[in-house]
């Protein structure tokens, strides 16, 4: 057989392979009108820990605009910091005549939401967490993986501190059961085993809350007057820890790394100046962007809620004053006034 007999063959072979794919049963020409008798009218409500912050202002801004833009409806659920009041919107949102199509839901913690999560998904609904992993099969987790998310903190603070320092480091940590502060912890202690030099000295809680950390914090500077560094959980929440340090005139003497979702005016414009020195992102633009790709997937897929469980973990980074770009925050505002824009 010479060349030209073999590449007529292959040619030959190539077009019987391709031609079905165009003229078969799957029509390629039939995807928006799949695309829209999937997503029409289609229910999605999301019920954050609280609507009163920036990571569900700009999950709301992001998934109002989203789900509009399909021909959906789209609500949320405020539980106010209550995990009770919580439990209750979901309750109310499953047992309601219209049923959520899509719930998406930030836990409280490990264990809280599992029963009522699982009804939804008996139920018909799809589950999505976001941010907060939970011991619940959902049908996405969406988010930080917050073992890394912890591990990257320690490895600011190290850096932050150099090798010159007093190598203390003091913690502001969440709670004692909230997966986020848990993982953080975990990834934290994991890095610092690797640099035995490196010693943590204290670890309170702040319960979440900017006043309560400002107290711990003040209480751990007087404990430890010669800290070199303090990873505060939670931007919300480090900013307490940052008065402290302020208030007790070491604004200079201590790295402080924080984690937050890089919103313009909590992040980037407190590592401008200076009240934050490094803040590991979950980079809210590129979580959302996910969260509404497994939205649009699941609502085509046909698949049962609770068939599968992916982890879709949004990319990281750690963000200082001197390495801020134009990507690395996004303004509440700006995304509110284009969910709003006709």
């Amino acid at each position: 057989m010479n060349w030209k007999t073999i590449l007529a063959s292959a040619a030959a072979s190539l077009l019987a392979f391709a031609t079905p794919a165009f003229a078969g049963d799957y029509d390629v020409g039939a995807g928006p009108a799949t695309y829209a008798k999937a997503m029409a009218g289609k229910r999605v409500v999301l019920i954050p820990m609280a609507m009163g912050f920036d990571l569900a202002q700009g999950w709301t801004a992001i998934l109002k605009r989203e789900v509009a833009a399909f021909g959906g409806t789209f609500e949320t659920r405020d539980p106010n910091w209550s995990i009770e009041a919580g439990a209750q919107a979901i309750t109310d949102v499953i047992s309601s005549d219209q049923k959520p199509d899509v719930l998406v839901v930030m836990s409280f913690d490990l264990n809280s939401y599992t029963k009522l999560l699982k009804k939804a998904q008996e139920q018909g609904i799809y589950v999505i967490l976001i941010d907060n992993p939970s011991n619940f099969a959902a049908d996405a987790y969406v988010g930080g993986d917050w073992s890394r998310l912890g591990q990257m903190e320690a490895e600011a603070v190290i850096k932050g501190c150099g090798a010159n320092s007093s190598k203390k480091i003091g913690l502001v940590q969440g709670d004692e059961v909230n997966a986020t502060s848990l993982y953080q912890y975990a990834g934290i202690m994991q890095v610092l085993d690797k640099n035995p030099d490196f010693k943590v000295v204290a670890k309170p809680d702040s319960n979440w809350d900017p006043n309560t950390a400002r107290n711990v914090t003040t209480t751990m500077l007087q404990q430890n007057p010669d800290l070199c560094g303090i990873i505060d959980f939670w931007d919300g929440d480090a900013t307490g820890t940052a008065a402290a340090i302020n208030d007790a005139g070491k604004k200079d003497q201590i790295y402080l790394v924080t984690t937050g979702g890089g919103e313009e005016t909590t992040d980037c414009k407190l590592l401008s100046d200076g009240t934050f020195d490094a803040v590991v992102s979950t980079e809210l633009y590129n979580e959302s962007e996910a969260m509404v790709a497994m939205i649009k997937y699941l609502l085509q897929s046909g698949q049962k809620p609770g068939t599968a469980s992916p982890y879709i973990y949004s990319l990281m980074t750690t963000i200082t004053k001197d390495n801020m770009n134009p990507r690395s925050c996004w303004n509440l505002k700006a995304l509110q006034a284009a969910a709003e824009a006709k």
